[in-house]
């Protein structure tokens, strides 16, 4: 990454949020963080409808 400021985002990690780089592919076709988070809230709700495994559960079975 280049031209970045640094220490740009330092305060909203301290405040406990997760910085999270998108490939610039995912990153135009989401306006904002709100629009990400609205997609990402819609397929856990998709995938707890099928009862499938969270990655978290998954990884969870995986150290069993």
């Amino acid at each position: 990454m280049q031209g970045g400021i640094w220490g740009k985002y330092a305060e909203l990690y301290r405040q406990g949020k997760n910085l999270v780089l998108l490939n610039l592919d995912v990153a135009k076709v989401f306006p904002d963080d709100k629009a990400v988070n609205d997609a990402l809230r819609l397929l856990i709700a998709i995938a707890q409808r099928q009862h499938l495994p969270t990655v978290k559960q998954q990884l969870e079975e995986q150290d069993r």
